[in-house]
């Protein structure tokens, strides 16, 4: 029985939140958001420039490079 109270315990614990390792959930969705803002706003002036760019890498590397 001792074993199934601490299990019970601990459950409770962790579901309440009090647990240190939980994590910080709003401060990760923030950084979401922040680093998709970057890549748009990356993206959007410089849009053609980096389509070229793939474009001939990708034709550099299918055509041996000459």
């Amino acid at each position: 029985m001792p074993v199934l109270t601490v299990l019970l315990a601990a459950l409770v614990t962790r579901l309440r939140g009090e647990d240190p390792e939980r994590g910080d959930v709003p401060g990760w969705v923030m950084i979401t958001v922040m680093t998709a803002a970057l890549v748009l706003a990356i993206l959007v002036p410089f849009r053609e420039a980096i389509v070229t760019a793939v474009q001939n890498a990708l034709s550099s590397v299918t055509s041996g490079g000459g």
